[in-house]
C-alpha cells in the first residue's frame, strides 16, 4: 500500500521536470527569434514579405529601430553583418582613393586636366567610402540619431556616388574629344576650363544629395519608400534612369573611339604595310581595355539600377544589400583602372614608396602627345591612333 504513493510522487516529479524542460526550450526559441529579428533583418526577410519585412533595413535604411525596449537593446548590441561588410568596404575605398589624391596633390608634374579629372573621381570615391562609414556610425554608434543626421548621411552617399558616376562620364568625354580633335583639343583644353566644368558637376551632384534634407524623403511615409530608404520610389526611379542614360552615353562614346581607331588603323595599313601588324596589335589592346572598363562599370551598377526600377521597400532587404555591395566595389576598382595604370602616377608611387626612380621612368610627365610623337617616329602615325592605348 505504501508503494502506490511513491509511484504517484515519482510520476508527478517526472511530469514536473518535463514541463520545465519544455518551458526552457520555448524560452530559447523565443530568444533566438528575437535575435534574428533584431540583428539579421536581411536574412529574416528571406521569408515572404510581410508587415515587418516592408519596413526592413537597406543600405540606406537610416531610421531608428522600432519595437519594445528589449528589441531595441538587442539591436543596439548585435550588428547587421551586411553593414559590417559595407563599412569595411568604405574604409578600404577611403584609404585607396586618399592615396591617389595624395599622389596628385604632392606631385607638381601631375597638374594636367587629365589628372584633374582623375582627382575628381578619386575625391568622389573617397567621400563615398566616408559616407559608408558615417552611415554605419549613425545606425549603430548613436543611441538616438536625429532625423537631420539620418538624412545627412544619406545625402552624403547620394552626392558621392553621383559625383563618381559623373566623373567617369567626364573622363570618357575627355578621351573621346582628345581622339576626335587630336590636333587641336589639347591646346584648346585648359586647366581652368576643366576645373570650371568639374565645379558645375559637383554643384549638380550636391543639389541631388540635398534633396532628402529638403523634404524628398520617406521617413514619415513608409509606403513611398524605395529599396534605398530614405529615398522615395519616384526619386530612386529618376536616379536609376539617369544612370542608365549616362551608361548608354558612355557606351556610345567608347564605340566612337573604337571607330576612330579602326578607321585610322586601316589608313595606316594602306600607306605603311610594314607596320600594320604592330598597329593592329595596339588597337586590339585598346579595345580590350575599353571592354574591361565598360564591363566592370556595367556589372557593378546596372543590376542595382534595374532593381531600383522594379522593386520597392516590401522586397527583402538582402537583395538590396547584395546589389549595393558590387556598386560600392566599383569605387575600389576605379583607382586601379584610372589611376594606378597611369605611368606618371606609377612613377610617383614608386618614388614615394622606394625613394628612387628606375631608369625606365622619365623625369618629365607624359602628355597625350607623347604617344603621337612616338608613332610618328615609327612611320608618321596619326596621334589619334598611335596613342589610342594610352588614352584608354
Amino acid at each position: 500500500m505504501l508503494g502506490h504513493p511513491t509511484a504517484a510522487a515519482a510520476a508527478a516529479m517526472e511530469e514536473h521536470l518535463l514541463m520545465q524542460q519544455q518551458s526552457l526550450e520555448q524560452q530559447q526559441q523565443e530568444q533566438l527569434l528575437t535575435l534574428l529579428n533584431a540583428s539579421s533583418r536581411p536574412f529574416a526577410s528571406l521569408w515572404p514579405p510581410s508587415v515587418a519585412s516592408a519596413t526592413a533595413g537597406s543600405p540606406l535604411d537610416l531610421s531608428p529601430a522600432s519595437g519594445d525596449s528589449g528589441d531595441v537593446a538587442a539591436a543596439a548590441v548585435a550588428v547587421n553583418p551586411w553593414d559590417i561588410v559595407l563599412c569595411a568596404t568604405g574604409t578600404a575605398m577611403a584609404c585607396e582613393n586618399a592615396l591617389v589624391l595624395a599622389v596628385l596633390f604632392y606631385t607638381p608634374g601631375l597638374r594636367a586636366p587629365t589628372f584633374l579629372l582623375i582627382g575628381s573621381l578619386a575625391l568622389a570615391d573617397l567621400l563615398a567610402g566616408l559616407g559608408l562609414i558615417v552611415n554605419f556610425s549613425v545606425q549603430y554608434l548613436l543611441s538616438s540619431p536625429s532625423e537631420t543626421a539620418l538624412l545627412s548621411a544619406a545625402g552624403l552617399l547620394i552626392t558621392a556616388f553621383s559625383a563618381s558616376v559623373c566623373s567617369l562620364l567626364a573622363i570618357t568625354v575627355d578621351r573621346y574629344l582628345s581622339l576626335y580633335n587630336a590636333l587641336t583639343y589639347h591646346s584648346e583644353r585648359t586647366l581652368t576650363f576643366t576645373a570650371a566644368m568639374l565645379l558645375l558637376v559637383w554643384l549638380f551632384c550636391l543639389g541631388v544629395g540635398l534633396l532628402p534634407l529638403l523634404g524628398w524623403n520617406c521617413l514619415r511615409e513608409r509606403s513611398t519608400c524605395s529599396v534605398l530608404r530614405p529615398v522615395t520610389k519616384n526619386n530612386a526611379t529618376v536616379l536609376a534612369v539617369a544612370f542608365l542614360l549616362i551608361f548608354a552615353l558612355m557606351v556610345h562614346l567608347y564605340l566612337q573611339i573604337c571607330k576612330i581607331a579602326f578607321r585610322h588603323a586601316q589608313q595606316i595599313a594602306i600607306q605603311h604595310q610594314f607596320i600594320a601588324t604592330s598597329q593592329a596589335t595596339s588597337t586590339r589592346k585598346g579595345i580590350a581595355t575599353l571592354s574591361v572598363i565598360l564591363g566592370t562599370f556595367a556589372l557593378c551598377w546596372i543590376p542595382l539600377a534595374i532593381y531600383s526600377l522594379v522593386a520597392d521597400s516590401s522586397y527583402p532587404a538582402v537583395y538590396t544589400y547584395s546589389l549595393a555591395l558590387p556598386a560600392a566595389f566599383n569605387s575600389l576598382i576605379n583607382p586601379i583602372i584610372y589611376a594606378f595604370r597611369n605611368p606618371d602616377i606609377q612613377k610617383s608611387l614608386w618614388v614615394a614608396c622606394c625613394g628612387c626612380i628606375t631608369s625606365g621612368f622619365s623625369s618629365r610627365p607624359r602628355t597625350s602627345s607623347d604617344g603621337g610623337r612616338r608613332g610618328e617616329r615609327l612611320g608618321h602615325l596619326p596621334k589619334s591612333v598611335a596613342n589610342v592605348e594610352h588614352q584608354v
